[in-house]
Parts: structure tokens; C-alpha cells; sequence
């Protein structure tokens, strides 16, 4: 088997799902019986969608299991539900009016465990094997590859990989077994998580999908409300020297009617469990052939809701990673890039959840918290990446944020969204990343980017893709060549995950060594 993923949660089902698309085959293993039960953390953001929406079918899937939630998310701070003045952290709207003109990727608005589920059905359908109630027992390296035992109820099996993904996690056993350390304030704390079915309609009808912080006088914790009726999710924080046990099912029930401020609700708790808070980084995502993805990466606060987006992100990552490697268009250094990209986001994204833990604190209690990002935007679409497989103009700053909307579509940066025409059909840029490079070029010189493109594309056996913007590509809006700075008859190059990975800012004397040379150095060839 090319791929090994250990864990089925966010990050392992994005990787394989996406290496199956790839027709890359791979097998993830779960010890769990199924995917969550609960519901787990909430909603994957545009960035996620972006690198998923690939798969045919598979957005229109995601946002159908969150149709009923409704268009806006509102975080507030309150006593219960029926607080008269909550505080307002964040209101729907300011997302409608930032991510506008930016992504065509919708937000969806669904619990980690409907996700899972379509995630789930996608990969098979695709024909991942997966293999739920199955554990990994251990695993060895070696030059040619890894070997890993399995066992199921069937028994133990032995199987052989060339690479493993390492998604099995907060606590991650295949982490504290190759000794990896980790950085970060550790576990914060603990919370109970009470799923429970009660009719709230009265509730939330104004108010539809708002996450909840609640501060009273016997807990603190946040509620996710569903539509209305159905099941909502309840986490409460362990009070010092609560323990799992203190958690009983007569207890679960007063504490929902506390969060609700309906003493005399009709609750049914359906499921309850504990987990623990924590500020943990992998201060390495890689182990020879083994990558370590989500919680096993990088284990961050829920506030701020950026963890799950994160995890499907690594996932999704990896995969066009590992089908470049495993095809024979990159060669086997090429790895080292994923560590070297993911690594710097993963951190900055888990302290930017740490600082919203900390806002939500009295302020004695948010000592030396890290500060909240100026700009969330810069966190959401601004990432910049830094290895051998970016080709860094000179002069570059070296920043890992910046301003999506001035971003200018330079090496490192998300190629930036602009509407394009194609056969009279309006499209996104993004819409045409994902199945390998793109190489595009304004008019003014295209045709010999697009020649050089076909012959490098022969030499080298890349998937390449050439689009010549402004001849089968139409730009609307007349802003391609200046949003990603090739007004000169310069080319650039995109890579998989839609980032910018080299960039000519004007025509060279000879296009096909240029990108030739290019294309070696960000594939290690």
C-alpha cells in the first residue's frame, strides 16, 4: 500500500479521500467503530472548502449537511440562552463582508461528525480502503519503506507502506513512539461534552447556530445550538478536582437546563464524554516516512474555531504531496517541504486560539497568553509558505501573514480569486487549481509561455496545465495581470494547493529554461 493513515478524524479522512482522488491508493485505520458520534468542533472554514472542492460533488455534499443552520454565526458571552444583553464577539455579518471578493468557497456550517460522514462515504467512494475497529499495534522504518501491525477482530495483519500519515490524535501513540517532542503551555484544563436533544426553537429562531461562551455562578463553558429542535452540544469545564465520574447523567441534564435558563426543559442526553484543552506543537511533522497531521501536529484551544479547518488542511496538504512523490514528479526530498510549510502555520494558528482562550478570561488570568492577530483575515486566507518547493522573489520579507486583498500574487501567497469567463461560463481562478500546476500568462507573451509550458511539460513528465488568460480564459474584471504581477508578459506558476510557487514578472529571453530550471528546484529533480 503507497499510504498508511493512522487515525480517521479531520486530518486522516482529507488525506485519504484526496490520495484516493488522486487514484493513489491508500488504507486508513481507525480504532474507533465508526466516525465521531459527537459532534465535535464546528464548521470548516473557505480556506478547507477551497482544497476539497476538487472532488466532484463533494462541496455541494458538505454544505447540504449544514443547509439548516443557517447563513450567519454569531459568538457571544452570556450568563444562559435567556440572557437579555449577551456580549456580542462576533456577528455573522463581518464574514459575509470580509470574505467577499475573495473565495468562491462556501463556509460550512456543520458538527465535525456530519462531515466525517460525508468525508467518510467520498474516500470509499473513491476507493480508499478504510478500516474502522482497527488499531495500530506498532511500526517500523526502514530505507525502502514501513512496515506497521494491525490488528482487528480478525487478528493482526503486517502491512507494508511507503509512507504513513500520522493523524491519530491529541495523545498520538505513534508520536510519544518515536520520541518526538512538543512544545506549548500543555493541557489547559478539561471539559465535559454533553450532546443532548431538547426543543429550543424559541431560543435560537433569531439567533440560529450561535456559539455560546457561558459564565453563571456554578460553571463555565460554551453551548452550539442546532436549528432549533435536535441535538445541541453542552462542554462544561471540569472544576479542580472534578474528574469524568463527577459527570452523571441526573448532573448532565440540571446543567443544560442551567445553560439554557429553562429550569423545567425536557432534555434526553444522548451521548456524553471528556477531553481534554491543550496547547501542544510537534516540534517536528516529520519521522523519515511518517507525517504527523492535525491534533497530532498541532493540539489547540476550540476558540476560534480554526483546529478542524487546520487538520483538514494538513490532510489535504499531504496528499498532493505524496502523489507528486509517489508518481515520479517530484522526487523523495520533496517531502521535507510539508514540515517546512505546515509546521510555521500550524503554530501561529494554535496561538492564535490560545489568545482567543485568553480574551475570553478575567484578565489576571490571561498572563502571558500570546496577543489576538490584529486582522483574523490575515489567518484565514494571508498564510505565506517558505521552502525549496516556493521559488522566493529577491527582496522577499519572509513574512508568514499578509493582507489577502494586497497580496499580489507572489511566490508563497494564495494565488488571489478573480472571476474568469471560459466558454461563457463565469469561474473562479481557484476553480482551477487542484490536479496539478497551472502555468498562466496575460496575452502579452503568452503564446511563448504556453509553448515553453508544452515542451517542459513533455521533458520533465509534470502534470502541468497551461492557461492563456484573455484567449481561452476571459478576465472579467481586466485585473489579472496586475493582481498577480506578470503585467511585463510574465508567467506564473501555481502549484496543487493553489499557491504561487514561482513567478516571471516579465518575458524571458528563453522561457522553456526558465521555467525548465524552476520547476527542477520546487520538485527537487
Amino acid at each position: 500500500m503507497p499510504v498508511l493513515v493512522i487515525g480517521g478524524g479531520y486530518a486522516g479522512l482529507s488525506a485519504a479521500t484526496l490520495l484516493a482522488w488522486r487514484e493513489v491508493p491508500v488504507m486508513l485505520v481507525e480504532r474507533h467503530p465508526s466516525t465521531s458520534v459527537q459532534p465535535k468542533a464546528f464548521g470548516a472554514g473557505p480556506r478547507a472548502v477551497e482544497l476539497l472542492r476538487p472532488v466532484q460533488g463533494l462541496e455541494e455534499e458538505l454544505t447540504e449537511v449544514g443547509a439548516g443552520a443557517g447563513e450567519d454565526l454569531r459568538i457571544a458571552i452570556a450568563r444562559d440562552l435567556t440572557d437579555p444583553e449577551p456580549h456580542l464577539l462576533l456577528d455573522g455579518e463581518w464574514e459575509h463582508l470580509a470574505l467577499a471578493g475573495l473565495t468562491p468557497a462556501a463556509t460550512v456550517r456543520a458538527p465535525q461528525a456530519d462531515i466525517e460522514r460525508v468525508l467518510r462515504v467520498k474516500a470509499e467512494e473513491l476507493g480508499a480502503d478504510l478500516r474502522f475497529s482497527t488499531e495500530l499495534i506498532s511500526l517500523e522504518q526502514d530505507d525502502g519503506g514501513v512496515t506497521a501491525l494491525i490488528r482487528d477482530k480478525d487478528g493482526d495483519h503486517l502491512v507494508r507502506a511507503e509512507y504513513v500519515v500520522a493523524a491519530d490524535g491529541h495523545h498520538s501513540p505513534l508520536r510519544h513512539a518515536l520520541d518526538v517532542p512538543t512544545s506549548g503551555k500543555g493541557e489547559l484544563g478539561r471539559m465535559c461534552s454533553i450532546m443532548f436533544d431538547a426543543d429550543l426553537s424559541d431560543l435560537v429562531r433569531e439567533r440560529e447556530v450561535t456559539l455560546w461562551y457561558l459564565r453563571n455562578d456554578t460553571f463555565t463553558g460554551a453551548l452550539v445550538t442546532g436549528a432549533g429542535a435536535g441535538a445541541h452540544v453542552l462542554g462544561v469545564h471540569h472544576s479542580e478536582g472534578e474528574s469524568t465520574a463527577d459527570f452523571t447523567h441526573e448532573r448532565c441534564v440540571e446543567l443544560v437546563r442551567l445553560a439554557t435558563g429553562r429550569p423545567e426543559l425536557d432534555v434526553r442526553i444522548l451521548d456524553r464524554t471528556t477531553f481534554g484543552i491543550a496547547h501542544l506543537l510537534a516540534d517536528t511533522y516529520q519521522v523519515g516516512r511518517v507525517f504527523f497531521a492535525g491534533d497530532a501536529a498541532h493540539t489547540m484551544p476550540p476558540t476560534g474555531g480554526q483546529g478542524g479547518s487546520a487538520a483538514l488542511q494538513d490532510g489535504a496538504d499531504l496528499a498532493w504531496r505524496l502523489w507528486l512523490v509517489l508518481t515520479g514528479q517530484a522526487g523523495p526530498e520533496f517531502m521535507d517541504t510539508y514540515d517546512a510549510e505546515r509546521r510555521p502555520i500550524g503554530a501561529l494558528t494554535a496561538d492564535a486560539q490560545l489568545a482567543e482562550l485568553g480574551r475570553r478570561m478575567p484578565p489576571a488570568a490571561r498572563v502571558g497568553y500570546p496577543e489576538p492577530l490584529e486582522d483574523p483575515l490575515n489567518a484565514l486566507f494571508g498564510h505565506r509558505y517558505h521552502s525549496t518547493a516556493i521559488l522566493d522573489e529577491p527582496g522577499d520579507d519572509g513574512s508568514i501573514l499578509e493582507n489577502p486583498r494586497q497580496g499580489g500574487g507572489r511566490p508563497g501567497s494564495r494565488a488571489p480569486h478573480l472571476v474568469l469567463d471560459w466558454d461563457g461560463q463565469h469561474i473562479s481562478t481557484i476553480d482551477l487549481f487542484g490536479s496539478g500546476f497551472v502555468l498562466m500568462a496575460a496575452k502579452q507573451g503568452g503564446q511563448t509561455w504556453m509553448d515553453a509550458g508544452r515542451v517542459v511539460k513533455e521533458r520533465l513528465g509534470v502534470h502541468l496545465t497551461r492557461l492563456p488568460v484573455d484567449d481561452e480564459l476571459l478576465d472579467v474584471e481586466g485585473r489579472f495581470a496586475e493582481q498577480y504581477g506578470v503585467s511585463g508578459g510574465g508567467a506564473v506558476l501555481v502549484r496543487p494547493d493553489g499557491y504561487v510557487a514561482w513567478r516571471a514578472a516579465r518575458a524571458e529571453l528563453d522561457a522553456v529554461e526558465a521555467l525548465e530550471r524552476a520547476l527542477r528546484a520546487i520538485l527537487s529533480r
